[in-house]
């Protein structure tokens, strides 16, 4: 974003400020969003959340949007979390849509099916809900706090 009422910089952190803010003014905030036809910008996905799997640098709203395929998943979210061997591996918290059941297994077995190997979650939990703000996001901090 740029404007007038876009900050100019941090107080005493150039390394910060260079950053944040490019030569032409521009400040990335970090969110990813979509324009639409009348201008109105929608944020859907922040840049930073990313997690690194052996090497491999792993985005939520992707393995999220691969996992919404199949035909079982009704609403998923996934965040990375420790691992001793690749350093960071995928978690997935997924509930099933209505009228239908998931277990682990067989969708792992379509995620080896349908998606590269290092975005496969390691570990895929099947709940009821998820935690959501008032407008509907997933609320991922909780869902780190419970995974530690």
């Amino acid at each position: 974003m740029r404007g007038y009422a876009v900050m100019l910089g941090y107080l005493d952190d150039p390394k910060a400020t260079a950053e944040a803010i490019d030569a032409d003014g521009w400040l990335h905030t970090g969110d990813v969003g979509e324009m639409d036809e009348n201008g109105y910008v929608r944020i859907t996905d922040r840049k930073k959340d990313m997690y690194i799997s052996g090497g491999f640098n792993c985005y939520p709203a992707e393995i999220e949007k691969l996992l919404s395929e199949h035909p079982a998943v009704g609403m998923v979210a996934v965040i990375g979390i420790a691992d001793e061997r690749m350093g960071e591996v995928g978690k997935a918290f997924v509930v099933a849509r209505p009228g239908t059941k998931i277990d682990e297994k067989s969708l792992k077995q379509w995620a080896v099916e349908n998606m590269a190997n290092y975005k496969i979650p390691k570990i895929i939990q099947v709940c009821n809900t998820l935690p959501l703000n008032a407008s509907g996001k997933v609320l991922k901090m909780e869902l780190r706090s419970i995974s530690h």
